[in-house]
């Protein structure tokens, strides 16, 4: 059941009764930045601007505490160029909440909050060989029954140093389910 707090956060405890999923503030900022390190399989960023990314962009993400212990998160926002696409940026969850569904239950809570606000679209931006990213965005279109368009947005040259290729998912429209 969603409820608010005093700033107008939306917190929802998920449908497994054990976890709180809500946008992140501030002082989630440390813990982003610790996720991201343990998962491995992400660009992680300093631990800066994972402050700067709750205390600016907590409206377009979401983490999810099993109590006090974050168990995952996603960081998000609306393109400047076009407000009605959320560009997911990093979707993380901890080794012990993993294969629980946790990454799909956080995004479907992040764009159910999204779409009464306008949001049409969800791109992201997967490499080749994060199969688990690929499932999760390609599940997610297919339960939504949207669009998914798939592309390479940067090239492995583009982006250097041996990184992969970033395919581009763009997934849409979306419809408002509230």
């Amino acid at each position: 059941m969603p409820r608010s707090d005093a700033s107008g956060t939306v917190t929802q405890v998920d449908s497994t009764g054990s976890l709180q999923l809500s946008a992140p503030d501030v002082n989630d900022g440390a813990d982003l930045w610790r996720l991201a390190g343990a998962a491995q399989s992400l660009d992680v960023n300093s631990r800066y601007s994972y402050l700067l990314w709750c205390r600016d962009f907590a409206a377009t993400s979401v983490v999810a505490k099993d109590g006090n212990v974050l168990a995952g998160f996603i960081t998000g926002y609306r393109r400047p160029a076009l407000p009605e696409t959320l560009f997911i940026w990093q979707v993380a969850v901890s080794p012990t909440h993993r294969r629980q569904g946790l990454a799909r239950r956080m995004l479907d809570h992040l764009v159910d909050r999204l779409t009464p606000h306008g949001v049409e679209h969800l791109e992201a931006t997967v490499t080749p060989d994060n199969l688990p990213s690929t499932r999760l965005f390609t599940s997610f279109a297919e339960a939504r029954e949207a669009e998914l368009k798939r592309d390479e947005l940067f090239s492995e040259e583009m982006l250097g140093d041996g990184h992969e290729p970033e395919i581009r998912f763009l997934i849409g429209p979306l419809s408002d389910r509230s």
